[in-house]
């Protein structure tokens, strides 16, 4: 059999190894791949794993060999699953690897636009402290006991950063569009209810179409004034320019972003100028250990797939 990774860089830019997929067969691992190089890269391949790189269906309809798409993600929405479905290709994801990682990532975001900590070490390296009384702070300092966080998106991810917040001394409300997320959950409430309610308010939920854009400006306009937004989810869940106008107005303090609608960020996205805006390069899961079980559970995929019980099927 043949294997093709398309874009294996982001998963492992060199601290991992690939040397499992020989055990499947011949395998082929391109760093990156441009779009229009994915046909002739895939050739005559049965089994492709990807990261973002896109699988249509014309590529489905070139490549007529493919049998299985492995998704070194948990997200899937660069891959046509109806086309696939009626090529008969299986498509795996991993759905489960990254929730410490990401949840821990939501919080530390928080706790930076928080405290500032990176700010304040700046200035004392530049050897500012030593020129001032015993102690000196630039931005306001934010206590979070007692506050109160809104989990949209009570999945996984979601319930590992509300039980973080929780040992913080935060007070929780969770709202996810599937009830049966919130099945026993007694700090359910509806989403305008949550948005209303909390000083911050952090997203953890899918990318579908019902959820792109779903933090506007009239679903801003219902947050408390002054509160914090939190999204290493989905980057199209928020309005870019939306938000942006928010936190130049002051009706939003602060905003942590992981994800922006278009990645990598347009050099004119109004967010990386807008005021408290605190933007890192969807990083949340790219810790060592959260890739490496990323990877080993996308091995368990295609081993499950060749032995004719596939799991983790996006497409079933």
């Amino acid at each position: 059999m043949k294997i093709v990774v398309l874009d294996g860089h982001a998963l492992n830019p060199g601290d991992l190894s690939w040397e499992g997929l020989n055990a499947f067969g011949e395998t082929t691992v391109y760093e990156n791949m441009p779009d229009e190089q994915i046909v002739s890269s895939i050739g005559d391949a049965e089994a492709v794993l990807i990261n973002k790189a896109p699988i249509t269906r014309e590529t489905l309809a070139a490549c007529p060999q493919i049998r299985y798409v492995g998704v070194l993600a948990t997200g899937y929405n660069t891959i046509d699953l109806a086309a696939a479905k009626e090529h008969g290709v299986v498509v795996s994801n991993v759905p489960t690897y990254g929730t410490a990682a990401v949840a821990q990532y939501a919080i530390a975001m928080l706790l930076e636009i928080c405290n500032r900590v990176g700010h304040h070490s700046a200035e004392v390296r530049s050897g500012r402290w030593s020129k001032e009384d015993w102690c000196f702070w630039d931005y306001p300092l934010i206590e979070l006991e007692g506050k109160t966080i809104g989990i949209i998106g009570y999945g996984r991810i979601g319930r590992r950063t509300g039980e973080i917040a929780r040992a913080l001394g935060m007070n929780l409300l969770a709202y996810d569009a599937n009830a049966a997320a919130l099945a026993s959950v007694k700090e359910a409430v509806d989403l305008p209810t949550l948005l209303a309610e909390s000083d911050v308010v952090s997203l953890h939920c899918p990318l579908f179409p019902e959820t792109v854009g779903m933090i506007n400006k009239e679903t801003i306009a219902r947050m408390k004034t002054g509160a914090i937004l939190l999204n290493n989810s989905r980057g199209p869940l928020v309005v870019d320019a939306d938000l942006a106008d928010a936190l130049n107005s002051g009706k939003l303090f602060a905003a942590g972003l992981d994800v922006v609608s278009e990645e990598p960020i347009n050099a004119d996205n109004p967010l990386l100028t807008a005021k408290n805006c605190f933007i890192t390069p969807h990083i949340s899961w790219a810790p060592k250990e959260t890739r490496q079980r990323l990877l080993d559970i996308a091995f368990e995929n295609l081993q499950s797939w060749i032995n004719g019980k596939p799991v983790n099927v996006v497409n079933p």
